[in-house]
């Protein structure tokens, strides 16, 4: 059984009730003083208390997405990360499709009444590097009066590590712009969704890392082009969002700023501004000072030219870290003359995905009404 599986968490569950009941029972006659007595009460508290600590770790992560599998929560995923196509030019293209899904709303499931969701392969041109990712396309794609017609697209990014399946099942993406469409609140739109941790396990922070995994290069270039030549995408300059939350929002920020001319608009919900250094990351810069201060936004935003680009932040005046940076970021981009900034600011929000789902449907309907203006 999987680690996202209900079946384990209700046998984790099940497991501590047993074991709590078994407290409960054997307390009365482990209540001598001896040492098998001492010993058999400290062994047992201990064995329960790990097991509701596994039921709360295991429920938290099917709320919030930190771990897609076993080897995941071990650090011993390695079916995917960085690798080299060596495959001729042209023989199977940047993109493959693998698999498709249903989105499920009341009135139907068919891809002309609800969209479809592809799960799809991509392989980076110029980076090299590989990532799974999930395509929501929306009805009117399949249509036969549209049949012609090209559609915005918007890149879609998980925190680290992250699950792309969460942007589907616990974020709702598809759901929200198929209903934020239908009701004319935003125009149809492509959904490329994935998580910005393309080299598992490490956290790249959307970095170029010298001699290491080029994942700006791969965000900013190869998954635009490999989605346009899959798709019906508009090709139209900036014109391409990008969304995301925490790492993610960190990586979308930056992405539009660093290639305005592919990314029209970036919304960062609960970003941060500068990259971190700590285990999870490694070495990103290897002492490039200008590579860091790029990653720096704050810096970026005040010392290089001003990207022509819409961006949008996030932020909570309780329970976010991110407030007084953001208010930061704000004054800077407004100072330029070129960047337009936006905000969502709530007066209360944690770093979850509760938090993001309240800020998603105006995020995705600021994204769309900034690439109609292309």
């Amino acid at each position: 059984m999987g680690l996202t599986s209900k079946k384990v968490l209700v046998l984790a569950v099940l497991f501590a009730v047993l074991l709590f009941v078994a407290t409960v029972w054997l307390w009365p006659r482990l209540a001598r003083r001896s040492w098998p007595s001492v010993g058999g009460r400290v062994g047992i508290l201990l064995v329960t208390q790990a097991a509701i600590f596994a039921c709360v770790g295991l429920a938290a992560n099917q709320a919030f997405g930190f771990y897609a599998s076993w080897a995941d929560l071990f650090g011993q995923e390695t079916d995917q990360g960085v690798v080299v196509d060596h495959a001729a030019s042209g023989s199977t293209g940047p993109l493959r499709v693998v698999g498709t899904q249903q989105v499920q709303l009341a009135g139907g499931s068919r891809p002309q009444l609800t969209g479809q969701i592809q799960k799809v392969d991509i392989v980076g041109r110029r980076s090299h590097i590989a990532s799974p990712a999930f395509i929501y396309l929306p009805p009117e794609y399949f249509q036969p009066q549209y049949r012609t017609r090209t559609f915005p697209a918007a890149v879609v990014l998980t925190g680290y590590p992250g699950t792309a399946q969460a942007l589907i099942s616990k974020l709702n993406y598809p759901r929200t712009a198929q209903q934020l469409a239908k009701s004319g609140k935003m125009q149809p739109m492509i959904l490329v969704m994935l998580r910005p941790t393309v080299a598992p396990p490490r956290d790249t922070e959307c970095v170029d890392i010298p001699e290491g995994p080029q994942t700006e290069k791969f965000f900013g270039r190869d998954l635009p082009d490999a989605v346009a030549a899959h798709y019906r995408v508009d090709k139209k300059p900036g014109g391409w969002g990008v969304v995301g939350d925490s790492t993610g929002g960190y990586c979308a920020l930056k992405i539009a700023m660093h290639y305005p001319a592919v990314y029209g608009a970036g919304a960062g919900l609960s970003p941060y501004y500068k990259a971190p250094i700590d285990p999870t990351t490694g070495d990103l810069f290897h002492d490039d000072k200008n590579l860091k201060n790029r990653a720096d936004l704050g810096w970026s935003i005040k010392h290089l030219p001003a990207p022509d680009t819409s961006l949008l932040v996030t932020s909570s005046r309780q329970g976010e870290s991110n407030y007084k940076s953001t208010l930061k970021f704000i004054d800077a981009a407004k100072a330029t003359n070129k960047t337009r900034i936006s905000s969502i600011i709530l007066d209360s929000g944690g770093h979850n995905f509760n938090t993001w789902k309240r800020e998603i449907p105006a995020a995705l309907q600021w994204i769309s009404a900034r690439l109609a203006e292309r």
